[in-house]
């Protein structure tokens, strides 16, 4: 066995990394003492380590009992890809599999061994771990995802009640408990039903620093909101809906926009789900569009966003839903899309249950996830005091703490509106009314001769969206009603009339189109970066892919980035990466090193770099905005940005060809340039047909020179 001065060298020598992160250390030193532990620690917190390093550095075998298959296959796939001897046994493997593995662990040459609770406790594995004891010895008992021992945990398994076995056949094995969300009343259900002996218990924080929370009110074209929302982000993303036809909605959409997507959910075969959730864990798709059947064993720790499209049913689902983002710790965006329709969705979905209770908490779930979306404070604050936990001041990482609301006073505004309500006899919806206030000339005014009433016209100062702010507010504080007998009708309440007689003031957050934001200089040195990122990000693929694992296996994003901003150009260099330990450097190193190298003469070439101006465009064109919304953003007309685009292809730089033109229409402009050659735009288009615009022509002519020089 390797000796080691320190826990800081031996982390480095197995997993790459410079130094622990928060409690790690602590962690390890008590495993290290053989002392049973509780350690709860949030998504991302690097619970695995906490195990994984006692493990390697203890002697004997640790035994890891995990509930589901692909988490297991995912952590020996990282194991091993860092030169570390581990396995699984379970009811995927041939018999001959088997063996084989069982001898290896016989013969020592195995340090973690993954193992459902099921087989652990089966007939013929007891005699084998026996054998285990006595040839190489057991340094440890690690449950993973201890919150299935508890019937008060959120995902209980009977099968995980009968590991206390494990305690009376092994009383002098050290047990580890790892969970990431527990309550007060599941840690004490853990440690009586493990039997932990004077544990040490390691509470880190709810909190998940890296991950950045907004609230965006659902646009009406909610689909091309979230296209834009997509495109604005790098990496994968996980879309949630409510309902399965949504998901196959949106999965459709968005591959026909030329975003890579899968849908996921309970609708579909076990085989459909298994084969989708494979394929977006190895990065052949970059978004996952999936119900909450798409859940536990996600283990792909590079999610860079999540996007709520409908309103989650309650906080806790919330924050397990969004917390699979930046696993890596690295920085990730949770958005959720938010709308008084999903409101009364849910609502509907809720009045169908039987029981009364069921009701009951129900409502109050959804009541807490409305103040959530609705509330001006801090998002971490309302999320953490959910859990117990008090988190005060400023996180500086939600569109709260960044972009705080104001808070106004729209009491006289409100005293219309709901006057305007009782007028129209409380037989209308929100729009109707608003359509009154605001003096609107619409047949169905004169119709109902509401265009005689005292409310009309006078809400005229008022935009259509600033009325819908007041009436989603009113509503959602419970300041009126609005029933759906087929289509949604205001109704005054007990509050409403304490407003109209002046008993009761309305104070609003107001939501203010943000002003469009002056333009920062381009940096030449951070585009170059993000190219050469990409590159790495292919490398890694290809590399993955003739392994048959997930790209996070071979580097992290974090490592990538760091090997992007440093450009180590020899080994030794190299190795100073965190997350490049010793297997990893002798694997990969050459290969990524010769890679960074050709990058680095590459750009020693005089090829043309970008002005300026042409950078601010490519950076709108990377946030997702269109050629039209380009040009209006920077004042040019369409034919400047056009130029702009054109240049950036021949240049090299990431232009997406496909969002601009799409697929059919470049093989059509491409085979007309391969007949009549590319010197003339005008001979392209006569060929082409008025059907295409010179623009297309252009872009398409800039990509095929770049790609033939």
């Amino acid at each position: 066995m390797v000796q080691f001065y320190s826990l800081e060298e031996a982390l480095k020598h197995f997993f790459g990394y410079d130094s622990f992160r928060p409690a790690q250390r602590q962690i390890v030193e008590e495993a290290l003492q053989n002392r049973d532990l509780l350690i709860i620690m949030p998504t991302g917190g690097g619970k695995s380590l906490c195990f994984q390093l006692p493990a390697l550095l203890k002697p004997g075998l640790t035994v890891v009992v995990s509930p589901l298959i692909s988490l297991m296959q995912d952590q020996v796939d990282a194991l091993l890809d860092n030169g570390i001897g581990a396995t699984f046994l379970n009811s995927t493997l041939s018999w001959d599999d088997t063996r084989s593995r069982e001898t290896a662990i016989l013969k020592g040459k195995i340090k973690l061994l993954y193992v459902a609770p099921e087989r652990l406790l089966g007939e013929r594995f007891g005699p084998f771990l026996e054998m285990v004891r006595s040839q190489v010895g057991i340094s440890a008992f690690a449950i993973d995802e201890a919150h299935c021992v508890s019937e008060w945990g959120h995902d209980f398994r009977p099968e995980y009640r009968q590991i206390k076995q494990l305690r009376q056949r092994y009383p002098d094995v050290p047990v580890l408990a790892l969970t990431a969300t527990a309550t007060k009343r599941v840690q004490q259900d853990i440690i009586q039903q493990l039997m932990l002996k004077q544990p040490g218990i390691h509470i880190t924080s709810f909190n998940r620093p890296n991950l950045y929370y907004e609230v965006q009110p659902k646009q009406s074209q909610s689909y091309n909101q979230l296209l834009k929302q997509i495109r604005s982000h790098q990496g994968a993303g996980i879309v949630y809906c409510l309902s399965r036809r949504t998901v196959d909605e949106l999965a459709f959409r968005l591959e026909k926009d030329g975003i890579s997507a899968l849908p996921y959910h309970a609708g579909m075969t076990d085989e459909a789900r298994t084969i989708n959730q494979s394929r977006f864990i190895r990065d052949d798709v970059r978004v996952m569009v999936a119900t909450i059947a798409f859940g536990m064993g996600i283990n792909k720790p590079d999610v860079r966003f999540v996007i709520h499209y409908d309103l989650p049913r309650n906080l806790e689902s919330y924050y397990q839903e969004s917390g699979r983002a930046g696993r890596d710790a690295e920085p990730a965006h949770c958005t959720l899309l938010y709308s008084a329709g999903d409101i009364f969705r849910i609502k509907f979905l809720i009045e169908q249950k039987p029981d009364p209770k069921e009701q009951q908490v129900a409502f109050q779930q959804l009541r807490q996830v409305i103040d959530y979306a609705e509330g001006t404070d801090c998002r971490r604050t309302i999320q953490l005091r959910y859990f117990g936990e008090k988190f005060a001041g400023n996180c500086g990482n939600c569109d709260n703490c960044r972009n705080p609301k104001p808070i106004e006073d729209w009491t006289i505004e409100a005293q219309k509106f709901l006057s305007c309500v009782a007028r129209c006899k409380e037989r209308f919806g929100m729009i109707h009314v608003i359509d009154v206030l605001r003096g609107s000339r619409k047949k169905k005014i004169e119709q109902y001769g509401h265009h005689l009433l005292s409310t009309y016209g006078i809400g005229k100062d008022k935009s259509v969206e600033a009325w819908k702010m007041l009436a989603r507010s009113l509503l959602h504080q419970g300041l009126v009603d609005e029933t759906h007998d087929g289509y949604p009708i205001l109704k005054l309440n007990k509050l409403s009339w304490e407003i109209l007689r002046s008993q009761r003031s309305v104070q609003i957050a107001i939501t203010q189109t943000p002003a469009a934001k002056a333009l920062a200089e381009i940096n030449p040195r951070t585009a170059e970066i993000e190219i050469l990122f990409e590159r790495l990000r292919k490398l890694r693929k290809q590399l993955a892919d003739a392994q048959s694992v997930p790209p996070y296996v071979v580097f992290a994003d974090s490592s990538l980035r760091l090997m992007a901003q440093q450009q180590p150009q020899t080994l030794e260099a190299f190795a100073e990466i965190s997350g490049v330990g010793t297997h990893k450097l002798a694997q990969y190193g050459e290969t990524f090193v010769s890679e960074i190298r050709a990058f680095c003469q590459e750009q020693k070439l005089p090829v043309p770099l970008p002005s300026n101006t042409h950078m601010l465009t490519l950076q709108l064109h990377q946030q997702g905005l269109s050629v039209e919304e380009i040009a209006q953003q920077r004042k040019y007309s369409r034919t400047t940005i056009v130029g702009h685009l054109s240049e950036l292809l021949e240049m090299q730089q990431p232009v997406e060809l496909n969002r601009i033109v799409s697929l059919d229409r470049q093989k059509a402009i491409i085979q007309a340039i391969q007949t009549l050659g590319a010197e003339s735009l005008r001979t392209l288009r006569e060929h082409l047909g008025e059907a295409y615009s010179y623009e297309e022509i252009r872009l398409v002519r800039s990509w095929w020179l770049r790609e033939k020089g």
